[in-house]
């Protein structure tokens, strides 16, 4: 149900449920979280990609799980819904979709940091059309990325947005062409590869936290943050690469 590859520092997350268009039942959200947990253990892997096989993303929660009165088993304690969408992690996750991503397929790929699509994608809750709502993040995560709203319009009325309102309203960062979206996820995971893995993570958080925060709150936590950064080998890497004229060589530690 899941594929798992490594590309030097990236690790490419495939669902892999291409019979059920990668609905998601109980065994798909254990594999989700399982290849979240090696993502995070692993302390090569500095970035992860969350892609598909087959030409759909995630066709959201397996519907005929729900029918039989299995609803409750499609995510974990840890990870909720898919194993992913409440995971805590560390390291950068970049969904990387060529197809339809809807209803519970759109809240994992809110679920990941960063978002590239190719221009055959759509995204969308459509759960108003089942009478269900999007409760796996849909309607918490859409507003912040979406103009207020574009973000009631889709809860509203359960229509797809496609790929090149996606990208003009900012919910996806790169789009591309059909086919090409792996590859696209895979050039933006290397940007964010080449630089100091701790320090990538810590400015990850950093922004995530920034919406509950006043300046001076931020301010502050980015200071303890700077601190911590202080105590590690690659702290004192990157200014010797800078004097040296060197690529730096970090090692996350």
């Amino acid at each position: 149900m899941i594929t798992f590859e490594v590309e030097g520092h990236v690790a490419i997350i495939s669902l892999d449920r291409v019979e059920a268009r990668n609905a998601i039942n109980g065994a798909m959200a254990e594999a989700i979280e399982g290849a979240i947990d090696r993502l995070e253990e692993d302390d090569e892997l500095w970035v992860g990609v969350l892609s598909h096989n087959g030409p759909v993303f995630c066709a959201g929660a397996d519907l005929k799980e729900i029918a039989a009165g299995r609803g409750g088993s499609l995510g974990t304690k840890r990870g909720g819904f898919a194993g992913i969408v409440l995971r805590e992690r560390t390291k950068p996750l970049i969904a990387a979709v060529d197809g339809h991503a809807v209803a519970g397929g759109t809240e994992i790929a809110l679920a990941c940091d960063l978002r590239v699509a190719s221009s055959a994608s759509r995204f969308g809750i459509p759960e108003v059309k089942r009478s269900l709502v999007a409760a796996a993040g849909g309607l918490v995560r859409l507003p912040r990325v979406l103009p207020p709203a574009i973000a009631m319009e889709l809860a509203v009325t359960g229509d797809e947005l496609d790929a090149e309102r996606a990208y003009h309203f900012g919910l996806i960062n790169t789009l591309c062409e059909p086919g090409e979206a792996v590859a696209a996820a895979k050039a933006l995971a290397e940007r964010i590869a080449a630089n100091a893995p701790l320090a990538v993570r810590a400015s990850r958080q950093l922004i995530l936290d920034a919406p509950g925060q006043t300046d001076r709150e931020g301010m502050r936590a980015a200071g303890a943050a700077m601190a911590v950064l202080g105590a590690t080998e690659d702290f004192a890497e990157g200014p010797r690469a800078f004097i040296e004229k060197r690529d730096p060589v970090w090692k996350g530690r």
